[in-house]
């Protein structure tokens, strides 16, 4: 075995080591740990990496989720996530530019620790000169490894810069797109000032037709078209200036509504005064008050003398208030007649036809309902029936010749008639019962009713008061029409 003395040892050490070049910089402080296996060849220890997945990866599978997804997502999102990912294939790059100097560099390293080695294994013998021939091999080794990964750092370049060109053509697309929705979104808000214009228009051309009804219903036609094609804007990119013009829209509702009201108030206060000057003209007059409960008698005007009513037809006839409608009231042939329920809100005439020549008198406007009446039917329908105490007038058209006091029920399923323990008559709701105020001549017309329960049997009961016979009539037509049945008089036309 051959000695070295220390003295040579650190002359050997001092002329091994040789300077490093500054243009040199190291990846990190130190060298990486290798291990030799089988024919000196390196093993590198894996390395735990707990900073996730690579800038790389993210970048494919946020790719793959825009592919996904771009269906659902709108342009201008789309325009963003293709900007993102072009950003982070910009820094992909920038990191493979920095890995390409760092690996031209290790190069530099690996050959100037090369040659510091094959200058020192000329120096040394025995067991030294082995070690420097392995640390040579171990050299070459990493050289290889080196070479293998700039190979691989290269076709990954090549990758990054396709999908960064990829993603720059998809963003350029994508602003493209995002542009020519704005043109759209522009051209449909200037399509919506001319809407609020034609508005404006429109509503002009309504207050000055506010008389004429016939003309209003195409123009309220016409703003409904107009009020469906600002929803539809509703959807654009302008969300604010939609809301503005939806505002505007419902306070033009809220005037042509106003105006509607008051043309309608103007026509009914039309119809009134003709009806009022007809009836002027009109031999005979309707004397008594036109709301529910009370009764309506024709009677020849003071001025006049017209041939008496009982030698004349008379025949009661309903009439909507705007006289498009004209319904028969069967039963209501005599000068006296007490209006029910039913003619709420519809204007009452009489036709008088005397001589062959034909007279109508009509009042002057629609039949009112009574005050107090609907509270009262309300309290009533919250119960499970309602009792009134009635006289039976008539049965079977026929005089009752008993004036006892009966009790009427109306329930929600049917209708009873009793007296004490003894029933007249029960019966459910049905389509042959027929119900409705008296339409004959009486001395309390106002408190009777026509109660048909079934076919074949009738009775004329009378009340305590008006408002209980209204009252039982509008429940009973109630619970009827639960029922699916229309109760009405003879002949009524619902």
């Amino acid at each position: 075995m051959t000695k070295i003395s220390p003295e040579i040892e650190e002359k050997m050490q001092t002329e091994v080591i040789l300077p490093v070049s500054a243009d040199v910089s190291f990846a990190s402080n130190g060298f990486p740990k290798y291990k030799l296996g089988p024919d000196n060849q390196i093993l590198e220890e894996p390395k735990e990496d707990n900073k996730g997945p690579s800038l790389k990866e993210v970048v494919e599978q946020e790719t793959i989720q825009l592919s996904d997804q771009h269906k659902r997502l709108s342009v201008r999102d789309l325009a963003s996530k293709f900007d993102k990912n072009l950003a982070a294939a910009a820094k992909l790059a920038e990191e493979a530019k920095l890995r390409e100097v760092a690996s031209l560099e290790g190069h530099v390293l690996l050959k100037k620790l090369r040659d510091a080695l094959e200058s020192l294994r000329g120096r040394m013998a025995g067991q030294n000169k082995e070690d420097v021939e392995k640390a040579i091999s171990m050299v070459e080794a990493l050289a290889v490894k080196l070479t293998q990964k700039e190979g691989e750092l290269i076709q990954e370049k090549f990758e990054v810069k396709k999908l960064a060109n990829f993603l720059k053509q998809a963003s350029e697309d994508a602003k493209k797109l995002v542009n020519q929705e704005k043109s759209f979104a522009c051209a449909e808000i200037e399509s919506a000032r001319a809407v609020v214009q034609r508005f404006g228009e429109a509503l002009e051309e309504e207050e000055r037709n506010a008389q004429n009804s016939k003309n209003e219903a195409p123009d309220v036609e016409e703003l409904i078209e107009e009020v469906q094609e600002a929803r539809r804007i509703k959807l654009l990119h302008q969300p604010t200036k939609v809301m503005e013009m939806e505002h505007e829209l419902h306070a033009l509702r809220t005037q042509i509504r106003e105006k509607s009201i008051f043309s309608v108030k103007l026509q009914n206060e039309l119809a009134m005064s003709k009806r009022a000057k007809e009836n002027k003209s009109s031999p005979y007059v309707i004397d008594g008050s036109e709301t529910l409960g009370s009764c309506l008698q024709l009677q020849p005007r003071s001025n006049a003398s017209p041939p008496p009513l009982s030698k004349c037809s008379i025949q009661w006839c309903r009439i909507s208030s705007d006289g498009s409608h004209k319904e028969v009231i069967s039963g209501a042939n005599r000068a006296i007649y007490a209006p029910e329920p039913l003619d709420v809100g519809l204007i009452l005439q009489a036709d008088i036809i005397s001589n062959g020549q034909k007279i109508t008198v009509t009042t002057a406007g629609p039949i009112e309902t009574a005050a107090g009446l609907g509270s009262y039917v309300d309290n009533l329908l919250r119960k499970s029936s309602s009792e009134f105490n009635v006289v039976i007038s008539q049965m079977n058209g026929q005089d009752h010749p008993s004036h006892s006091v009966h009790t009427f029920n109306v329930g929600k399923m049917r209708i009873k008639l009793c007296r004490g323990w003894i029933t007249k008559a029960r019966e459910i709701y049905s389509a042959s019962m027929q119900l409705c105020g008296v339409r004959a001549n009486s001395n309390a017309a106002a408190k009777a009713l026509f109660w048909q329960p079934r076919k074949g049997l009738s009775f004329v009961l009378t009340f305590e008061s008006e408002r209980e016979r209204n009252a039982a009539i509008m429940i009973a037509r109630k619970y009827a029409l639960d029922c699916n049945v229309i109760l009405a008089g003879p002949e009524d036309q619902l």
